[in-house]
């Protein structure tokens, strides 16, 4: 029979149906190129989420759970905004699971103490309780910080990206192409969403590029609407009658998400003022003045609050409720704006992952906070009798007649339990453990940026100059000078400057090594990029060499677009950072100056307090209560007001403010830094390790000269009592 005739029995349907599986199984389905690109890549960067979403499935399936539709949309937006491919039912299940696994631990535990000791920890249950509650809220609102997270790291990659497809459709009018660009050169993790907008084409959840973009762009309309503009512009220029007018709308979406990025940044600096004042007043500066009547307060409530109550308050408690008013202050912020270099790329990238720092500061810190116990070591007679030792010296017997009988560690025997310590020297030696603390991290931070920090600083200066070399270059590929002869030409141009060493380098490989231009530039053992590990200059440098093989012409105007790019973006970054300065600075000063000089004077005070009432407390026991004192009477009296052992130690309130100091220093930096730049972990870990160094010194400083001279001051007052 002849498949002529055969073929026109058959209807239109059939004919369709023969054809499509004869394509398909022409096909090798299992390894679509993006698909498999986009899982691989997934896989690779995403430790973070992998890790939340094998607790999820693990934990969360353990309770069913229906969701309102609500609910269920809104979890479920937040887990594809984060890339996490998991059931909202799951995650939900894995909140709940955390708050009964951490409500039934507390009650377990405080029932022992019931039964071990015959008494019941309320405190204890009590912030067990708080605790299930707060990690339940935290797991629970996990998408959503997740999401923000992306979109924080995403959004820096905005205008690269935008750059991008506008400079390669400009030579060709292909929106699949461009996009596809820009997916393999901008970084992650707009990257993998790019790679995605292919992934649901070949995964056939969208028949075209345009409705897989156009539906992935939606995800935007809340955060970034100037993105989506943009966006739309590009692709309206593909439908644009004239050459002219198309480039002209492609410059214009270049222009919308520049202008966008610069209103919604004016905007959140005048929004966040009053969050960050309020964040300050709350966190720092009213818990620091609740600490100086702590003393007292202890005193005249017959002991009702301990030393463990203020650990628990000011170490646990108020760092929370200020992590979540930062958190709450991020998540506002707006995206496009913030630092974009990958840090990945970078040769000395090795030691910002090294464990070898975490050594070092262990080796320099440990000892340090040795010293910071020493008054409790003091006390175990296992190791102080072998060395004939006492548990307590005066300072007259080391030497220091000037305290007369004060003792060192000054510990107290109440019915049978020992309170204190409220000695001078004690106190003294408590400043070793947020030292100890906080130089564990500045010292570690400080080896792991040092490097990648002074890199990136060079780099900064480099892109500096890079945007006139940019037109240099523009200029001589213009006049018609092949792109391996014009590297050379503008490395003469530019003698003295950073960037000659750039371009006399791409112009060695080329003449030297024989290199192609790709290659003298992206070769990844000798290519110029290796040694100017920067996105700016990579960005420029990709778009040449594709541009090129389009014409010289086509490569000047693109160079020439890059150029008025950078010098834009400069400006708007130069704009931005203004706005932003006034409440950085001032939150800066304010965590590294002033909140830790108010908080050494509360622990001087503190001191002071604790020593007059010692000092009254031994005159009383030597006189059996019945001294007076000139102007304030019966020492018995106020003794009896102000029992020193009910009071907190002082050694304890200083543990408390300089580990808070150190916890308040990492919550700001963090938030400061977020609102500066973005995500960025670099400049993140920088800015902890000169913070810390910084506010806790002044700290130490301020309470050790507050301290002593308080306490020799009082100890001068009471001199004539005895």
């Amino acid at each position: 029979m002849n498949p002529k005739n055969n073929l026109n029995n058959l209807t239109t349907e059939e004919i369709l149906k023969k054809y499509e599986n004869k394509i398909t199984s022409e096909i090798s389905s299992p390894n679509l190129g993006f698909s498999k690109e986009y899982i691989q890549f997934k896989q690779e960067m995403l430790p973070e989420l992998t890790k939340y979403k094998r607790w999820a499935e693990t934990l969360g399936r353990i309770i069913k759970i229906k969701l309102s539709e609500k609910e269920n949309k809104k979890i479920q937006r937040y887990l594809d905004i984060g890339h996490i491919d998991l059931e909202p039912s799951k995650a939900m299940g894995l909140a709940l699971i955390s708050l009964i696994l951490l409500f039934f631990t507390t009650l377990l535990i405080s029932l022992a103490f019931v039964f071990i000791r015959n008494s019941f920890p309320l405190l204890f249950t009590f912030l067990g309780i708080i605790a299930s509650i707060f990690v339940f809220y935290y797991v629970y609102s996990m998408p959503r910080r997740l999401a923000n997270i992306w979109r924080l790291k995403a959004s820096a990659q905005m205008v690269p990206a935008i750059l991008y497809i506008v400079v390669y459709m400009k030579h060709t009018s292909n929106l699949e192409r461009a996009v596809e660009f820009a997916s393999q050169h901008i970084s992650i993790p707009l990257a993998l969403d790019l790679k995605k907008v292919f992934y649901d084409v070949e995964t056939s959840r969208f028949s075209t590029i345009k409705q897989s973009l156009d539906n992935y762009l939606e995800t935007w309309r809340d955060y970034a609407p100037e993105f989506i503009e943009s966006f739309h512009l590009i692709e309206s220029s593909l439908y644009e009658p004239s050459e002219p007018q198309r480039v002209l709308t492609l410059e214009k979406a270049l222009q919308v998400i520049l202008e966008g990025i610069h209103e919604k940044m004016l905007g959140y600096s005048r929004e966040i003022r009053t969050p960050l004042t309020n964040l300050y007043m709350l966190g720092i500066i009213l818990p620091t003045l609740a600490l100086a009547l702590l003393p007292l307060a202890a005193t005249l409530l017959g002991g009702a609050i301990r030393g463990e109550h203020v650990f628990v308050l000011f170490n646990i408690i108020i760092p929370f409720l200020v992590y979540y008013m930062a958190s709450e202050v991020l998540l506002k912020r707006p995206g496009g704006y913030g630092e974009s270099s990958i840090i990945e790329l970078n040769p000395k990238y090795p030691q910002f992952t090294s464990k070898k720092p975490w050594i070092l500061s262990t080796l320099i810190c440990l000892p340090l906070l040795i010293l910071g116990f020493l008054p409790f070591i003091f006390q175990i007679n296992f190791i102080t009798s072998p060395l004939g030792l006492k548990s307590d010296y005066t300072f007259r017997e080391i030497g220091l007649p000037f305290f007369n009988d004060l003792n060192l560690f000054d510990f107290f025997k109440v019915g049978g339990s020992t309170t204190g310590p409220f000695g001078l020297l004690a106190v003294i030696l408590s400043f070793f453990i947020p030292l100890s603390i906080a130089l564990f991290f500045a010292i570690s931070y400080k080896l792991k940026t040092k490097e990648l920090i002074k890199a990136r600083k060079e780099t900064k200066q480099l892109e500096s100059e890079f945007t006139n070399t940019l037109f240099q270059l523009g200029n001589r590929l213009g006049d018609g000078t092949p792109a391996e002869i014009a590297f050379s030409k503008v490395a003469e141009s530019t003698q003295g400057q950073k960037t000659q060493n750039f371009f006399s380098l791409v112009s060695q490989n080329i003449q030297q090594l024989g290199m192609s231009l790709e290659e003298a530039l992206f070769n990844p053992k000798r290519g110029a990029l290796v040694y100017y590990p920067s996105a700016l200059i990579a960005t420029s440098m990709k778009i040449l060499v594709e541009s090129v093989k389009k014409g010289l012409k086509v490569a000047a105007h693109s160079l020439m677009s890059i150029s008025d790019y950078v010098k834009n973006i400069q400006k708007i970054s130069e704009r931005l950072r203004d706005l932003l300065a006034e409440v950085v600075s001032d939150m800066r000063s304010n965590m590294v100056f002033l909140a830790p000089l108010l908080s050494g004077i509360v622990v001087g005070l503190s001191v002071m307090i604790t020593l007059i009432l010692g000092k009254l407390k031994n005159l009383s026991d030597i006189s059996g209560g019945g001294t007076e004192v000139a102007g304030i009477g019966n020492v018995g009296s106020i003794i009896n007001l102000f029992d020193i052992t009910t009071m907190i130690p002082p050694y304890f309130i200083q543990v408390s403010i300089g580990i808070y100091m150190v916890q308040i220093i990492f919550i700001l930096t963090k938030t400061l830094v977020t609102i500066d730049s973005g995500k960025d972990s670099l400049q993140e870990k920088y800015e902890l390790a000169k913070n810390l160094k910084k506010g806790v010194v002044l700290y130490i400083l301020t309470a050790l000269t507050a301290t002593i001279t308080l306490s020799a001051l009082a100890n001068i007052a009471l001199a004539g009592l005895g």
